[in-house]
């Protein structure tokens, strides 16, 4: 039953959608007066992360700006064009994105030669419409999986991949597309452009290869990712501090191949790549209380990034115990229950402890449970907030601790009840604007 709009609701929903109009046109504005090259990034799974690698390795060689966070909608798009910041529900933010989108149409501006775009999808028909003003000239399709985040508000993973596919039916003439080639669907994406292509990925069958991925340590704490890069019959080592995790990797390949195309030298790439920082939240290390290590996936989670998640877990050597901290994920709809006890089931095979956070995990626990998981060492918790409490008592010297969740589930929070540095949480984990603590 769908209940009429009050007054007040409706009055913010028109608001939002007149700013959302004038951005949107100021954004089409700008690009129309300054003509940037645009590099845009999708897919299922780490697009984020990858939008950050690629910025890491080429923004400051190409003078180029990139999405702030995860800035990837109808209205995150438009106000990277403007290089503004959410304004949240402040008017007074809003007047001033307004203001300096007007500026820069009206006078000319320093405005960067390259935009590298995070472009996502939520509901059908998103990227249809920005690819109707946004032009790519290089496109980076990332990895879908089976079972794609958002899939909910699409008739399958079929629609939502068609989805996606318009972003690289909207490359420029001329233009390249880069294709994580270890995802099958992602490759039959060459067949919708006449576009050149290049591959990266793990596999054999490739342009630019990673292999020998490894977890690096000092004093037993694993602090970082290594790996081969691998094209032309060249090798060359790189060594990624801060994070873990094969989608670690994969964004770091996509940077490399892109910037082998725009014919960058590699060894600058790497040492760039080497100082490079993680987004918060997203496989991200840090010092937890009593000795102990958290893996910080909380930005969002999906089947295929939980699976990746749970796989870097076990692959880590400690001494101490290994525990799962799971979220629910949501906008997965009718492959909601499979997915949660798939995940659950997988993680129960080698967890000490398993903790699954929100409404849907009972079913995280019926999966690890119907594994043979011990039930004294599965934990179901309403909140985040409640779980990380609980963690405090049960976590000593060189556990390592992987937290994981969609967005809506807040596990954030469950890391701050247990990070080590608490003070430095605004720095170092997700959703810490004013907009999202006063959710």
């Amino acid at each position: 039953m769908k209940f009429p709009l009050t007054a007040n609701s409706f009055m913010k929903t028109l608001i939002r959608t007149i700013i959302t109009m004038i951005i949107e046109a100021e954004a089409k504005l700008v690009l129309r007066k300054y003509h940037p090259k645009i590099i845009a990034v999708t897919g299922s799974v780490g697009k984020t992360s990858t939008k950050d690698a690629i910025f890491a390795v080429v923004g400051e060689t190409l003078v180029a700006r990139k999405s702030m966070k995860s800035f990837n909608s109808e209205i995150g798009i438009p106000l990277t064009i403007l290089d503004c910041e959410n304004g949240w529900s402040s008017a007074s933010l809003w007047t001033k994105n307004i203001l300096k989108g007007a500026l820069a149409i009206l006078t000319r501006v320093h405005y960067p030669k390259w935009l590298v775009l995070e472009i996502g999808a939520d509901k059908p028909g998103d990227i249809k419409r920005v690819t109707s003003w946004v032009v790519p000239d290089i496109a980076v399709i990332t990895r879908f999986g089976e079972v794609p985040v958002h899939v909910e508000f699409f008739k399958s993973p079929e629609e939502l991949f068609e989805e996606k596919a318009n972003l690289v039916k909207a490359l420029r003439p001329g233009g390249m597309l880069i294709l994580n080639a270890d995802d099958e669907r992602v490759l039959t994406l060459r067949e919708k452009t006449k576009a050149k292509s290049l591959t990266y990925g793990m596999g054999t069958e490739v342009m630019f290869r990673g292999s020998n991925v490894q977890i690096a340590y000092e004093q037993g704490v694993p602090i970082g990712t290594t790996f081969k890069f691998e094209y032309d019959d060249n090798v060359f080592p790189v060594t990624m501090r801060g994070f873990l995790g094969a989608q670690s990797v994969y964004s770091a390949l996509a940077a490399l191949t892109l910037g082998v195309y725009l014919k960058f030298n590699i060894v600058d790439m790497i040492e760039r790549l080497s100082k490079y920082i993680s987004p918060a939240g997203r496989m991200r290390v840090i010092l937890g209380i009593k000795g102990t290590t958290i893996i910080d996936d909380t930005y969002n989670s999906s089947p295929i990034a939980a699976e990746a998640a749970v796989n870097t877990l076990k692959s880590i050597e400690t001494k101490g115990k290994k525990i799962a901290v799971l979220g629910d994920m949501l906008e997965l709809g009718k492959f909601t229950i499979d997915e949660h006890k798939k995940l659950g089931a997988q993680a129960g095979l080698f967890v000490d402890v398993l903790i699954a956070v929100g409404p849907r995990a009972k079913y995280i626990v019926e999966g690890a449970i119907e594994g043979d998981m011990s039930e004294k060492n599965v934990i179901e918790f309403d909140d985040a907030h409640s779980a990380g409490k609980y963690l405090e008592s049960i976590i000593d010297q060189g556990d390592i601790i992987l937290i994981k969740g969609s967005q809506g589930i807040r596990m954030e929070r469950t890391v701050e009840e247990i990070m080590a540095e608490p003070e430095h949480a605004r720095e170092l984990l997700v959703r810490q604007e004013e907009g999202w603590k006063a959710k």
